[in-house]
C-alpha cells in the first residue's frame, strides 16, 4: 500500500471516529475532563487492564503456538480453556477448600487444581490434534478450519453437560447453564494499604499481582524453551519448513503433538487463573475469551510469542479503558476497530510474523 493511500485511510478513520465516536461513548472532551478530575481512575484502569490482558495473553500463546507450527486457527482453543476452568473448579470442590479454609488447605487445593487442569487440557488438546486434525493436515485449509469449529461446539456442550453433574460435583450448582461460583481462595489483600501500609489512591491486590507475575513467567519460560531446548529448536524448524525438518530426521508428528500439548497446558493454567481472579465459571466463557485471545495473537503478530503477549496486554488495557470511559456495550467494537486499523497499516501485526520465533 502506497503512502498516499495510508494517509487517506488514516484521515478517513480519524474522521469516522470523531463523527461516530460519541455514539459509542467516545467523547474526547468529556474523557479528558474525567481524567483531569480523577487521574487515579486512569491508573486503576491501567492496572485492571494489565491483569485482564495477562489472562488473555496466556490464552493467546496457545493460538500462536499452533498457528506457528501448522498455520491452523484452532477455534476450539477458547472452549478448551473453559474446560480448564471447570476442571480446576471440580478439583477445588473435591478438596473442600473454601474462603474460610486455612492457608495450607488453600495452597494444596490451588496446586492440585493447577496440576489437574494443566494435564487435563494438555492431554485433551493433544488428543484433538491426533484424532480431529492430523488426517486433515494436507487437506484444503477449509477442512481443518471447519473441523476446529465443530470441535469448539463439541467442547462447549461437554462443558454444559459437566456443569449439570451436580450429583457428582455439588460445587457445580443446581443449573447446568448458570454461572458457577468459584471459591475466592486468594482473598482481596490490597498490596498498598494492607501490606505496605500506604494510603494509595488505587487498589492493587494479590490477585492482580499473581496473574501478572504468572503470565510473565509463562511467557519468559516459553520463550526460553523454544529458543534453547532441543525440542524447542525442532518446533522452530518444523514451523519454518515441515518437509525440510522431516528430511533432517525430525519427527514432525511428535513435534506437532507436543505443540498442541503445550498449548493446551497453557489454556489449563489460564483456566485456573481466571477462576481464581473472577470467581465465576460458565460454559459459554470460552467464546469471548477465545475471540479476544485470537485477536491478541493477530494484533501482535500471529506466530510470534512476544507479539501474542503484547497483543493481550494492549487489548486488556483497551477493554478496561473502554469500560470506564467509553461504554461497556461498545468495548468489543472498539477492540476490533483497533485491530482493523493495525491490519491496514501492518498486515503482519505490530511485531510482524518472525519465522525464527514461530512455535
Amino acid at each position: 500500500m502506497r503512502l498516499g493511500q495510508k494517509i487517506l485511510i488514516a484521515a478517513v478513520s480519524i474522521y469516522l471516529v470523531l463523527f461516530f465516536g460519541p455514539l459509542a461513548g467516545f467523547d474526547l472532551f468529556r474523557i479528558i475532563g474525567e481524567i483531569a478530575r480523577n487521574p487515579s481512575t486512569l491508573l486503576q484502569q491501567l492496572l485492571i487492564g494489565l491483569a485482564n490482558g495477562s489472562l488473555v495473553a496466556i490464552i493467546a500463546l496457545g493460538y500462536t503456538l499452533v498457528y506457528g507450527i501448522i498455520e491452523l486457527v484452532n477455534f476450539a482453543h477458547g472452549d478448551l480453556y473453559m474446560l480448564g476452568v471447570f476442571m480446576a473448579l471440580t478439583v477445588i470442590g473435591a478438596t473442600g477448600a473454601t474462603e474460610e479454609s486455612s492457608t495450607v488447605e488453600k495452597v494444596v487445593a490451588i496446586l492440585l487444581a493447577f496440576v489437574s487442569s494443566v494435564l487435563f487440557c494438555g492431554a485433551l488438546n493433544a488428543a484433538i490434534e491426533r484424532f480431529a486434525y492430523r488426517r486433515l493436515r494436507n487437506a484444503p485449509r477449509l477442512a481443518p478450519l471447519i473441523s476446529a469449529i465443530g470441535m469448539s461446539f463439541l467442547l462447549q456442550n461437554i462443558g454444559l453437560v459437566w456443569g449439570g453433574l451436580r450429583a457428582f460435583f455439588p460445587i457445580m450448582g443446581v443449573n447446568a447453564a448458570s454461572p458457577k461460583s468459584f471459591p475466592d481462595l486468594l482473598g482481596r489483600i490490597d498490596l498498598f494499604s494492607d501490606v505496605l501500609g500506604i494510603n494509595a489512591p488505587v487498589n492493587f491486590n494479590t490477585k492482580s499481582l499473581l496473574v501478572i507475575v504468572v503470565a510473565g513467567a509463562l511467557m519468559i519460560g516459553l520463550r526460553l524453551f523454544v529458543q534453547y531446548t532441543k525440542l524447542g529448536k525442532a518446533m522452530r524448524a518444523t514451523a519454518e519448513n515441515r518437509d525440510a525438518a522431516k528430511i533432517m530426521g525430525i519427527d514432525i508428528d511428535r513435534v506437532i503433538s507436543f505443540t498442541f500439548l503445550l498449548g493446551g497446558a497453557l489454556a489449563g493454567a489460564a483456566g485456573l487463573l481466571v477462576g481464581l481472579y473472577n470467581n465465576t465459571a460458565v460454559f459459554t466463557m470460552g467464546f469471548t475469551a477465545g475471540l479476544r485471545a485470537f485477536t491478541s495473537a493477530v494484533l501482535g503478530g500471529i506466530g510470534n510469542i512476544t507479539g501474542a503477549m503484547l497483543g493481550g496486554f494492549l487489548i486488556g488495557i483497551l477493554a478496561a479503558f473502554s469500560d470506564q470511559y467509553f461504554s461497556s456495550r461498545w468495548t468489543n467494537a472498539w477492540v476490533f476497530a483497533i485491530l482493523v486499523l493495525v491490519m491496514v497499516f501492518r498486515p503482519t501485526g505490530l511485531l510482524g510474523e518472525n519465522v525464527s520465533q514461530k512455535a
